[in-house]
């Protein structure tokens, strides 16, 4: 079971996330139900990491955690901030400002990760999921304005894990592709940049070569599993057929 030690860290840094949660909707007066949003998901995340941890016996967080905890601490404020826009409108210079360092750390930790050799299973999973729903509440936010398809670059990864559960050699275990890191941070720029408002001319253009990426790089990733699958299916066809030759006169 993972020490208080190793539990500490997560635990102080989500109540960081809701200090700055409570202090943002105090100053701003924003939507209650944001709030509640903010604190759920901080709550939730951590609960999940905290079970990763004990069910790994995990002995120290390490720093490259900590990156990935700190941004998923500006990630439970930035859903906060996208459920109230639902309401009505928020401040998004502080939604930007927000957004940006938690999409600029996403290339710290895992530089951190490999400086410290401390790359672990449960760190890359916890960095992957921080991204994922990162990127379903920055769509959220750009679909109220581009229209609902945006929320397909939001949505793709988790649609990725539903398939998952009804076919079960879209589980397989993908080789690792930089590819992927490329075209997720992309989506978080190009969907940073609609939000902001900035370039409204070139946001729409810019979300749709962002989301033609992620079609790529899924399909890529879902084809690969399919040609391993009628491998693997071709080899145990061809090891059953073996013992039948053998035994023939």
């Amino acid at each position: 079971m993972a020490s208080d030690e190793v539990q500490l860290p997560p635990v102080a840094l989500a109540a960081l996330g809701a200090g700055g949660v409570t202090a943002i909707w105090a100053a701003d007066a924003l939507p209650a139900v944001g709030w509640w949003a903010a604190l759920t998901y901080l709550v939730v995340s951590t609960a999940l990491l905290l079970r990763g941890l004990r069910r790994g016996q995990a002995v120290r967080f390490g720093w490259a955690n900590v990156v990935t905890a700190t941004r998923s601490a500006l990630v439970g404020i930035i859903t906060g901030l996208v459920v109230a826009s639902f309401i009505e409108p928020i401040p998004v210079g502080l939604l930007i400002g927000l957004a940006v360092p938690a999409l600029a750390l996403d290339a710290v930790d895992g530089w951190v990760a490999r400086r410290t050799d401390s790359i672990t299973e449960l760190g890359a999973r916890f960095d992957m999921e921080v991204d994922a729903f990162l990127l379903l509440v920055l769509s959220a936010f750009v679909a109220q304005l581009l229209g609902p398809w945006v929320l397909a670059i939001g949505l793709m990864r988790y649609a990725f894990v539903v398939a998952g559960w009804v076919l079960p050699w879209m589980r397989g275990h993908l080789p690792p592709r930089y590819w992927r890191k490329v075209v997720t941070a992309v989506q978080g720029i190009a969907l940073a940049l609609a939000a902001s408002g900035l370039a409204p001319m070139l946001a729409g253009v810019g979300v749709a070569i962002a989301l033609a990426l992620l079609v790529e790089s899924f399909g890529r990733d879902v084809i690969w599993l399919a040609l391993r699958r009628r491998g693997t299916a071709r080899t145990l066809a061809g090891d059953g057929a073996r013992p039948a030759e053998v035994d023939a006169p």
